[in-house]
């Protein structure tokens, strides 16, 4: 696939990016209750801290600023996310992550984790 080299640093610019603000835009419906269909949570609940993170997270992420760390709690607060509120630890049905809307957090999750794994960033 070497036909690709010349564009394998915009296209990881591109993943940095956009990931980093489709999680941030997460976080303002979480927090502010904008385009979401369920109330801002209260003050220092979990939902509002990870709304936080995730909005100070995906702002770091696109930035660039500190992405490492940012990605890695993100990454985190993702594998939370879906064993806490989507999983449940429940079998059957429930298991996947189709069914238990969970996806999102399962891709957040992994890229994010990929993120953090790498050297060096654009």
């Amino acid at each position: 696939m070497k036909f690709l080299d010349p564009i394998n640093k915009y296209s990881f610019l591109l993943l940095r990016v956009l990931a980093g603000l489709m999680f941030s835009f997460h976080g303002v419906q979480k927090l502010f209750g904008i385009l979401s269909q369920y109330p801002a949570p209260a003050f220092g609940t979990q939902l509002w801290f990870g709304g936080l993170i995730e909005l100070v997270c995906g702002l770091l992420i696109a930035v660039g600023l500190f992405s490492r760390p940012a990605a890695f709690l993100a990454s985190g607060t993702m594998a939370v996310a879906y064993l806490q509120y989507h999983w449940k630890f429940q079998f059957g049905e429930a298991f996947f992550p189709a069914i238990n809307n969970g996806e999102a957090a399962l891709l957040y999750c992994l890229i994010f984790f990929y993120l953090a794994c790498l050297k060096c960033y654009i």
